[in-house]
């Protein structure tokens, strides 16, 4: 068999609210939230081989091979479709773990994309949700490719088009561990539900703010900062805190002024993200 090549882009996600509505008896929290792709990510490079080996590099620190995400869709694909084909896998590494931006979620994502393609598998993206969704809660927003309103435990998704604005993203130098958010007993899980409207009309706030402030001080600093600038806000259940501009050049001139030791980055909102853009996906209903 000759051996195929695959480059592709992992774009991240900012949640631009999120609400806690319920607890469910299986321990998952009922969510609303709303995704927006931007135009940054991680990268990953595919080359199909004849064993049925899924080789990593490199080795993330902390991560072993065996309990990272892209490994672990690679042989759920395997497992799924009965495939006796491997991959080496290349990962280019630029969003922050811990950050709430989905750099995990979405590098799994691209790798049930791109090996569905090199290994001929011929799954819809609905059956690759469904195996995505075994991994993370947010790995079916990364397969379906398009900004979207989510509820249930994240896998409700209805597409959405919203504006596009340039964001400035600051990372406050931490990680949050989502498990420990979501099984703290201070978490906010009561919010009523709403609608998209509501949301236009800014009645909304991320529910793991309040904590996460409160438990990772660096958090707090970043969003006291952020927000003379705008209405700042974190992503998921943080630590990426992110602000919208009306322009590139006014995100950067605030990206100059960040203090150390908090980092960032200026990115543009995308309703489509660059992993569809660039395998021209038409969207499909998950």
């Amino acid at each position: 068999m000759s051996r195929q090549l695959l480059d592709l882009p992992a774009p991240a996600k900012i949640n631009l609210f999120l609400h806690i509505t319920g607890r469910r008896n299986d321990g998952y929290h009922e969510l609303q939230t709303l995704f927006q792709f931007l135009d940054i990510g991680d990268s990953l490079s595919f080359e199909s081989q004849d064993d049925t080996n899924i080789d990593l590099c490199p080795v993330l620190p902390g991560v072993p091979n065996a309990s990272n995400l892209i490994v672990q869709a690679a042989q759920r694909l395997q497992q799924a479709t009965g495939c006796q084909q491997g991959a080496r896998i290349q990962l280019n590494k630029y969003l922050p773990m811990g950050g709430g931006l989905g750099g995990g979620s979405s590098d799994a994502a691209t790798t049930l994309i791109a090996l569905n393609q090199l290994w001929g598998t011929g799954l819809s993206l609905q059956e690759l949700a469904s195996l995505g969704l075994e991994l993370g809660a947010d790995v079916p927003v990364f397969i379906g490719g398009y900004a979207c309103w989510a509820e249930g435990v994240g896998e409700q998704l209805s597409p959405v088009t919203l504006p596009t604005p340039w964001y400035l993203i600051v990372l406050p130098g931490c990680e949050v561990a989502t498990a420990e958010v979501f099984g703290h007993p201070d978490l906010r899980r009561d919010s009523p539900p709403i609608t998209l409207q509501t949301y236009q009309q800014g009645l909304t706030r991320n529910d793991c703010e309040a904590l996460v402030r409160r438990l990772k001080p660096a958090v707090d600093n970043g969003l006291t900062w952020l927000r003379q600038y705008g209405p700042g806000a974190m992503s998921g259940t943080g630590a990426s805190l992110f602000c919208p501009f009306d322009s590139e050049r006014a995100a950067q001139q605030a990206l100059s002024q960040l203090p150390a030791p908090m980092k960032g980055f200026v990115a543009q909102g995308c309703n489509r993200s660059l992993l569809h853009q660039r395998l021209q996906i038409e969207t499909e209903t998950l």
